[in-house]
C-alpha cells in the first residue's frame, strides 16, 4: 500500500480507501463486512469512510463491530452528519445542535471515543457557516474529531469556509469528499485548483461511476442480474448520471486500453484517479473481497503516457 498526505496536513492516509456506502451493513452480509474490513487492513488499508445515513447507522454500527479487532491507532475513520436522521425539526442539516448530537451518535455505533474526520455531507443553506465551523472546532477542543472536512461542497462554498474559519479563529477544514471518475471529471475545472491553494485533501468516491467504467453493462442489453444497474435499492444514481449507450460503449473501449496493458477495466479507473496529485485517496466500495483484492492491485498500476492521452481522448473533460 503507498499513503498520501492529507492536503498539507501531517497525517497519512492509505491511497485507497474502504467505504461501506450501499455495502457494509446494508448489501453485504455480516461475513462479507468481516471479510472485506479484514481484506483492506492487512493490505494495508487505513482509511475507513462512512456516514451516519448509510442505512441510518447500521454501517457505522458494523464497520465498528469489525474495526474493534485492530488497534486503533492503526485507523483513520470518517464519518459524516447533515443528512436526516430523524422526523424532528432539528434532526437534519449542519446546526450545532445536529452536529453535535449526531456526533455522539456515531461514536456510539462506532465504539470508539473520537474521529479522525468529521464531515460536514452537504452543504446547509439554513445555517450561518460560522455556527457550523464554531460547532465543529468545539468538538476538536473536545477530543472528539481530529479534523474536519466538506463532501460534495463547491469550490467557492470550501474558500468561504475558510474565510469564515479564520475569521472566528476557528482550525480550517482539512479535507474534501468529491465525486471523481473517468466519467466525472468536474473537480479538474475549480475545485481542484481551490482546495490545492488551499492545503485541503480529497477523499474521492465513486472512482467506477457505480460500475459503468468496469465494462460489465453491454450496449444494447439491460443490466445483468446481481449487478448494482439492476438493483432499484442501489442504481438511482447510475441510471441518472451514467446509463447511456454512449457510456457503455466507451465501456468496452476502456475494457480493450485496460487489457493491452494486461490489467482490468475497473483497476485502470481507479489507477486513473490516482494520477491526480490533488487526490489523497480513492474510495473503494466493494461488496465481495474477490472484488476488493482486485481493486487494491491498482495501486501497483503506472500509467503510460501514451494511454493517459487514449484515456483522456475517450473521456474528455468537457
Amino acid at each position: 500500500m503507498k499513503y498520501r498526505k492529507m492536503g498539507k496536513w501531517g497525517v497519512k492516509l492509505s491511497a485507497l480507501g474502504l467505504g461501506s456506502y450501499l455495502t457494509i451493513g446494508f448489501k453485504n452480509t455480516e461475513e462479507e463486512s468481516r471479510d472485506t474490513i479484514r481484506m483492506a487492513y492487512e493490505n494495508g488499508i487505513n482509511f475507513f469512510d462512512t456516514a451516519n445515513a448509510y442505512n441510518f447507522g447500521e454501517a457505522e454500527r458494523v464497520l465498528g463491530k469489525y474495526l474493534k479487532d485492530y488497534p486503533r491507532s492503526d485507523l483513520f475513520v470518517l464519518s459524516k452528519v447533515w443528512a436526516p436522521m430523524g422526523e424532528g425539526p432539528n434532526d437534519q442539516g449542519l446546526s450545532a445542535k445536529h452536529i453535535f448530537e449526531q456526533c455522539d451518535e456515531s461514536l456510539k455505533r462506532l465504539g470508539m471515543d473520537y474521529l479522525d474526520v468529521y464531515m460536514c455531507h452537504r452543504p446547509d443553506p439554513e445555517t450561518p457557516l460560522e455556527e457550523t465551523i464554531q460547532a465543529m472546532e468545539d468538538l476538536c477542543r473536545r477530543g472528539k474529531i481530529l479534523y474536519w472536512g466538506t463532501s460534495e461542497w463547491s469550490a467557492a462554498q470550501i474558500v468561504k469556509a475558510q474565510s469564515v474559519a479564520k475569521e472566528i479563529g476557528a482550525r480550517p477544514l482539512s479535507v474534501n469528499e468529491p465525486r471523481y471518475s473517468l466519467l466525472y471529471r468536474y473537480p479538474e475545472k475549480e475545485l481542484y485548483p481551490a482546495t490545492k491553494e488551499e492545503g485541503v485533501g480529497n477523499v474521492i468516491f465513486s472512482p467506477l461511476a457505480h460500475g459503468m467504467l468496469t465494462g460489465k453493462y453491454l450496449p444494447g442489453k439491460e443490466a445483468p442480474a446481481g449487478t448494482r444497474a439492476a438493483d432499484k435499492d442501489q442504481n438511482e444514481v447510475i441510471m441518472e448520471m451514467y446509463w447511456t449507450e454512449e457510456n457503455k460503449k466507451k465501456g468496452l473501449e476502456l475494457v480493450k486500453i485496460a487489457e493491452e496493458m494486461g490489467v482490468k477495466a475497473s483497476q485502470l479507473a481507479i489507477a486513473w484517479c490516482l494520477e491526480r496529485p490533488e487526490v489523497t485517496s480513492v474510495i473503494l466500495g466493494t461488496r465481495k473481497k474477490e472484488q476488493l483484492e482486485e481493486n487494491i492491485k491498482a495501486i501497483e498500476i503506472e500509467i503510460p503516457d501514451d494511454v493517459l492521452k487514449k484515456l483522456d481522448e475517450l473521456y474528455p473533460l468537457e
